[in-house]
């Protein structure tokens, strides 16, 4: 039997497991490890819409969220997303994230969530959620957020894209959210020679923060973009 795109990338997430050090305070969560549930979630999700060997394009954003897929093991898809629209529900969090709103308005013009990651795979550099300790608890944080994280996460980095792109992803041409992460990828890709032109979306969460009132016209530049 031929092993899928959905096997690779349920294989990958499996055996995610960061044993690096970190600076002072901050913390990664692996939600494959921490709930039973995501493991089961994550693989409904990927037999459901990955089930082919079919080559995509690939969207990076930065790390996941607490609440998305450091969730729901699904970057950019919080709870009420998996169960509204991929009609997989998970008993065990009910979560909101607004990152997920954007993406997922964006999939529906797109034509669906079915054609969306038929074309398109979504990951992250650094693929396990990071937080970072405050007066209030841990809050989430970026991989580029401290000098010294990055340093710390930055082989991690290259080894996970360079795993991602082994699925057979296309790589003349890469979709990078958020014009920070674009900039810290361009120097990763410098070194690793990983992706040969590099195209540079807002962020959803910006979008959906500072931009609310224009979000069709951020909506039709993202189509526009992997549409062509």
């Amino acid at each position: 039997m031929n092993t899928t795109f959905a096997d690779h990338v349920i294989t990958f997430n499996e055996s995610l497991n960061y044993t690096g050090n970190l600076p002072e305070g901050f913390d990664v969560l692996n939600p494959y490890l921490e709930n039973p549930e995501t493991l089961m979630v994550m693989q409904k999700f990927y037999h459901k819409y990955y089930n082919d060997s079919s080559r995509r394009k690939f969207i990076i954003g930065i790390n996941p969220s607490r609440h998305g897929a450091g969730v729901t093991g699904v970057p950019f898809t919080d709870t009420k997303r998996l169960e509204s629209v991929c009609g997989i529900k998970m008993e065990s969090a009910h979560t909101h994230e607004i990152s997920s709103v954007f993406m997922y308005d964006m999939m529906e013009s797109y034509g669906g969530a079915d054609l969306f990651y038929k074309d398109i795979y979504i990951n992250s550099p650094f693929p396990l959620a990071i937080v970072r300790k405050t007066k209030n608890g841990w809050l989430n944080a970026n991989y580029y957020d401290d000098k010294r994280l990055f340093e710390a996460v930055k082989d991690f980095m290259v080894e996970s894209l360079k795993k991602h792109i082994s699925l057979t992803l296309d790589t003349s041409e890469v979709f990078i959210l958020g014009k920070k992460n674009a900039d810290f990828i361009s120097k990763l890709n410098k070194e690793a020679k990983l992706f040969d032109k590099m195209t540079v979306l807002e962020h959803p969460r910006y979008i959906q923060q500072y931009k609310l009132k224009e979000k069709q016209l951020y909506i039709d530049k993202y189509i526009l973009a992997l549409q062509k």
